[in-house]
């Protein structure tokens, strides 16, 4: 870009589930380090969270943001305090199911405030920013799971969260549109900022070199967030559900001076939530 020119492409370059593995952690510091990777989201209850911490603060320009867990993970609190949602220290893997526990049920809903409370304690005392916050599976679309995020807002400098609002989506997309349009009402409501536009919802476990170059390619002007799961490799207690992902795939692409080039040649601004 020429003086005085800016770019109107902005894009935030994400790699979720940080502290959920040392391959996954791992992946994440290189891609950011050595890639086009600008962002992450810590998971506070996984087993190398204080090994993300500890590369996180090794990489002052990496903005790391809170992903909050209600489903597929585990809690922060001990089971005994989520009897009704947590009881095994495990969240529900059925995110339909949890959705109604946490939507009808005032116990469940009482429980999930604690938790998610904790869970911003958690990441609190890890001394890093808070960049920004989503949640596990896009669970933060549920009004309930919003609705105790934004209490926490003041109290925890929430600036930033990730909108899940796929550009030219599929029939999935369609059906959460009322949902997505209810949430950026309500983020713009208390000042809250929020991407335009995501990628890899439809693209999950597939976000490779040749899905992310037509990505990049494709990008609209606004705020883009791009969000992967990258690794290194496989780890042992790797969720079932996602045996199919390509971690290491999606992990290469990010590092890959194609799509590095690519970006620089679509005068596109690397950004983290902070910068928007």
């Amino acid at each position: 870009m020429g003086p005085g020119e800016r770019s109107l492409k902005r894009l935030i370059v994400t790699g979720d589930d940080f502290g959920i593995s040392i391959p996954v952690n791992e992946a994440i510091e290189v891609a950011h380090s050595n890639g086009i990777l600008t962002a992450t989201c810590l998971m506070v209850g996984e087993p190398e969270q204080q090994d993300a911490v500890a590369r996180a603060k090794r990489l002052p320009d990496l903005g790391v943001g809170l992903h909050i867990v209600v489903v597929r993970g585990k809690a922060t609190l001990a089971p005994d305090q989520l009897p009704s949602i947590a009881a095994n220290g495990v969240f529900d893997d059925n995110l339909v199911r949890a959705g109604f526990r946490y939507f009808f049920s005032p116990n469940a809903r009482r429980q999930l405030r604690a938790e998610i409370r904790a869970q911003f304690e958690a990441f609190r005392e890890t001394g890093l920013p808070l960049d920004h916050v989503n949640a596990h599976n896009h669970m933060h679309l549920h009004p309930t799971v919003l609705s105790l995020i934004l209490e926490n807002a003041a109290e925890f400098g929430i600036k930033a969260i990730r909108l899940p609002a796929e550009k030219n989506g599929g029939l999935g997309s369609f059906l959460l549109s009322p949902w997505i349009s209810l949430m950026r009402w309500r983020l713009r409501r208390v000042g809250i900022r929020y991407n335009d536009q995501i990628v890899g919802i439809t693209e999950t476990g597939t976000l490779d070199q040749a899905q992310l170059l037509l990505s990049i390619s494709a990008l609209r002007d606004g705020v883009t967030e791009i969000f992967s799961h990258p690794a290194t490799g496989r780890w042992n207690g790797l969720d079932p559900a996602v045996s199919d992902f390509k971690f290491k795939e999606e992990f290469e692409a990010l590092i890959s001076p194609d799509v590095a080039a690519a970006i620089e040649n679509s005068n596109i601004t690397l950004s983290t939530y902070k910068d928007i």
